[in-house]
């Protein structure tokens, strides 16, 4: 539809004054009380909103596209367009259709984009929203991340070799928005990690929002203090949260000062967890649904509040590297473990306090509603109580809590005397003030409220002034309230009453003292919520000077709120408390995967131990039929430390870790097809960014490494990652390796650091059970039929799996299916492990050595090796 904006309705020309300032944006336009969207808007979103269609006239032959929803039910479908990737912004009208002269004023109020919600009803209350801003320089990375419904920022910095840092970073915060500078645009590592894993909306700005200068003045601004006291002297960081605080200010409008502080954040504080191993390990949702359920978070996960929800998440996404800090929380863990009443008086009690976060984000934004200061008044009263409870408390941690939560007792008595017991749901539903709070309203409502007994009185008083005893006080739609005086008392009527009217029995007065209260009766209503709403907004002012004693507060309640929940769960799983060093091992005494305990539900775990170091058991290679157990296991070990390392006590007898400063898994094989990746490729790529991430102090998982091709190019990449992980000059990380190839066991004989493991199983005929001990030595069998037969597999497979494996094993040719006569092998048929390997690739791997290839060469022998075979 072609638009002649010269022809437009005055309302739909200054409707494209502001379109086209959003043109990015659905426009939200305020029409009394519905907010409407015209032309390509309205289609978009009756389209996605399932909305009807309709026309408005706008000054030209053509009707506009319009499509509308109640302003009272806005924040559903904000949200809907929200999850949808759409921003919207919202135009209100900023005078009263009353007082117009022409079109009503209107501007936008706010941009509503994935990042920067604030609403609960659009948010998941135990996960925090963050927006990223990444800012691209020649010397490196700066990011920023803020969370707007909880007023959280940090920062960090990366040099320009440290790329997959930045994306583990990201990854920890999983931004649902990100905005970018135009530097990013050629890094594909990057944007293709926000566009294939992170999947959020990302956006491109402005060069001159990330210039230093404006970034820093901006900042500065915003915190009143100097970047050096902010801790942000790097040019990359001030460049990235410049920018970031620009872009919030030009979507939010007002309410910026919640962002009270900035956290520098230094990565190399915290245990590398690329997104691979996160979801491999299932911390926080499961691989196969994406729920809660059946993840570590579920099993740790008995905290009270939203906030203490939000806290464990981020503890689980930054295990800690220093065993003295580490050591401080297991200690605040220690003393609620130990402490039956103190544990279960403080669980209570943090039952009944609310979201204080995102609650003052909302009463500082100016949207929170009446009851929600209640809830806030609410809070106010359990702090007393839990700084009671907590008085008594000897580690540093629980001690520190104690001092940062503030009583709030002068904010939770204000709050009492301004606001009713059970105010309504909205502001404009009158009744909010408490009586007492304000004299002027309380007199109001006195006169709303009796103004029959008000006039009586003032009937009353004229009478007993006056003399006449017939005086009364009416009420008519043309004169108003009136006194009116029978003829026989006509000569005694005072001087100061005005004559409105002549009757045939008397005449009708005013006077006025009683204009003025006519004025007050009638005007009252309108009065009533004008004043609550001043009132209102007074006691908004007053809570939000509260801001950084009340978020200082919930930072401890969230803190307090995981060391509980930590401590309620060893109790009820049987934990143990771990010894957290710098030593190079890990040793697990009857360690117990805790996640697959709790689905259990009450059937014993058999329990195992963990046994590795850099001397020699730096690589456990791990054997045994698929569904033994080999993953549980693996997985349980790496679980195990991250839960150490968070300050959490583990599923164990005992157990002693030697910080590990990263955990890196290849578990499980899918092929990535829209990235156009093989399993095999996806696999290699995996395993070649760990061989090239992974330290001395790492922790290595990996699952049947090389499955993804053939059988002899499988087996030798997975011996030669075993190989290059073994020289402690290259990697040296303590690894579990969890492989079918059983040639891979003859590697203990020729290398110190490797031990080999099988998972214990009981063959009585054709039948197998699986005993779920880990056992030193390899296995001697895959059990692969038996394992068939367990999940279900035809009875005439099995029979006939059978027959060509012992047909196999016996070096015979495989018959065909439907003949028992031995058939002459095929030429193209794969090579059984006893076939003769051609003796020119046997010479050819004779002579190589392995310790001096690097992974690029050995990969070129392998395809000059294969090359040979195929000949």
């Amino acid at each position: 539809m072609e638009i002649n904006i010269e022809k437009l309705s005055p309302m739909m020309q200054q409707y494209f004054s502001v379109k086209k300032k959003h043109r990015d944006h659905i426009l939200f336009f305020r029409l009394g009380d519905f907010y409407e969207m015209f032309f390509d808007d309205a289609i978009t979103a009756s389209r996605e909103l399932e909305l009807t269609l309709t026309g408005r006239d706008c000054g030209m032959e053509e009707r506009a596209p319009m499509c509308g929803v109640p302003y009272h039910a806005c924040d559903l479908y904000i949200s809907r367009l929200i999850k949808k990737g759409y921003k919207v912004a919202i135009c209100e009208q900023v005078e009263n259709p009353a007082d117009a002269k022409g079109v009503v004023k209107r501007e936008v109020i706010r941009v509503v984009t994935p990042g920067t919600l604030i609403e609960s009803n659009m948010l998941a209350e135990d996960v925090n929203n963050y927006i990223a801003c990444i800012f691209c320089g020649e010397q490196g990375w700066g990011l920023a991340c803020a969370d707007s419904s909880t007023g959280q920022v940090s920062v960090c910095q990366f040099t320009a070799e440290e790329t997959e840092s930045l994306i583990n970073e990201l990854g920890r915060y999983s931004p649902s928005e990100v905005i970018f500078n135009e530097g990013l645009l050629d890094k594909t590592r990057v944007t293709s990690f926000l566009k294939e894993k992170l999947r959020c909306v990302a956006d491109l700005c402005d060069n001159e929002r990330f210039d230093p200068q404006n970034a820093g003045e901006l900042i500065e601004r915003h915190f009143s203090r100097t970047l050096v006291s902010l801790g942000l002297e790097q040019t990359l960081s001030v460049s990235a949260l410049g920018a970031l605080l620009a872009y919030l200010y030009e979507t939010q409008r007002k309410g910026l000062e919640r962002i009270t502080e900035v956290h520098f954040v230094n990565a190399k504080q915290y245990m590398m967890l690329d997104l691979n191993t996160r979801r491999n390990l299932e911390l926080v949702q499961t691989m196969r649904t994406g729920e809660k359920r059946g993840t570590l978070l579920w099993v740790l996960d008995k905290t009270k509040t939203a906030m203490g929800k939000r806290m464990l998440r981020r503890f689980l996404e930054k295990p800690l590297l220093n065993p003295a800090a580490i050591d401080k929380r297991l200690n605040a863990v220690d003393e609620l473990y130990q402490d039956t009443i103190l544990r279960c008086d403080l669980s209570e009690l943090l039952g009944g306090v609310f979201d204080l976060e995102r609650l003052m984000t909302r009463i500082v934004y100016g949207n929170a509603s009446p009851r929600e200061y209640k809830s806030l008044e609410s809070t106010c009263r359990v702090l007393p109580q839990l700084r009671s409870l907590l008085s008594g408390c000897q580690s540093a941690f629980l001690r520190q809590v104690f001092e940062r939560i503030d009583p709030l007792e002068d904010l939770c008595a204000f709050l009492e005397g301004a606001i009713v017991e059970e105010p309504p749901a909205l502001l404009k539903d009158g009744g909010v003030i408490r009586p007492g709070f304000n004299s002027e309203l309380d007199q109001l409502r006195e006169l709303v409220q009796n103004t029959k007994q008000v006039l009586v009185g003032v009937e009353s008083s004229e009478r007993e002034r006056s003399g006449i005893k017939t005086l009364k006080i009416g009420y008519n739609r043309v004169f108003g309230y009136y006194i009116e005086v029978s003829k026989s008392y006509i000569g005694q009527v005072p001087d100061h009453y005005i004559r409105k009217q002549t009757l045939a029995n008397g005449e009708r007065y005013i006077t006025q003292e009683l204009k003025e209260l006519e004025e007050k009766i009638l005007s009252a209503g309108e009065r009533i919520s004008v004043l609550e709403a001043n009132l209102f907004e007074e006691i908004q002012g007053r809570v939000s000077a509260a801001l950084e004693r009340i978020q200082r507060t919930a930072d401890a309640i969230a803190r307090l709120d995981v060391y509980v929940s930590f401590a309620v769960v060893a109790v009820e799983n049987n934990y143990c408390r771990p010894e957290v060093n710098l030593s190079d091992g890990i040793t697990i005494k009857d360690g117990r995967h805790p996640v697959v305990e709790r689905l259990m539900g009450g059937v014993p775990f058999v329990p195992n131990d963990t046994l590795l170091n850099r001397s020699d058991r730096l690589i456990a290679i791990i054997t045994g039929p698929n569904m033994a157990g080999k993953s549980t296991y693996m997985r349980q070990t790496a679980l195990i430390v991250l839960m150490a390392q968070i300050g959490s006590f583990v599923p164990a007898a005992s157990a002693v870790i030697g910080v590990v400063d990263g955990i890196f898994t290849r578990v499980g094989a899918s092929d990535d097809l829209a990235a156009g990746q093989s399993t095999f490729m996806v696999e290699m790529t995996e395993v070649a960014q760990i061989m090239k991430t992974a330290t001395s102090k790492s922790l290595l998982v990996l699952d049947e490494i090389g499955r993804g091709t053939s059988t002899f190019d499988g087996m030798s990449i997975a011996r030669a990652v075993i190989e290059y992980i073994a020289d402690l000059k290259l990697v040296g990380a303590k690894t579990l390796f969890a492989t079918h190839y059983h040639e891979l066991t003859a590697l203990e004989q020729q290398l110190s650091c490797i031990k080999n493991y099988n998972i214990a199983c009981k063959k009585r005929g054709d039948e197998i059970t699986f005993l779920r001990r880990i056992v030193p030595g390899g296995a001697d069998d895959s059990y692969g039929i038996e394992v068939s037969k367990l999940a279900g597999v035809p009875e005439w497979i099995i029979k006939r799996a059978r027959q060509v494996l012992e047909q196999l094993e016996s070096g015979r040719p495989v018959s065909n299916s439907n003949s028992q006569q031995p058939q002459k092998q095929s030429a193209n048929s794969q090579l059984s492990f006893a076939a003769v390997v051609p003796s020119e690739v046997e010479e050819r791997l004779r002579v190589i050595d392995l310790n001096t290839l690097t992974p690029i060469e050995a990969m070129n022998k392998l395809f000059e090796l294969k090359g040979l075979l195929k000949e």
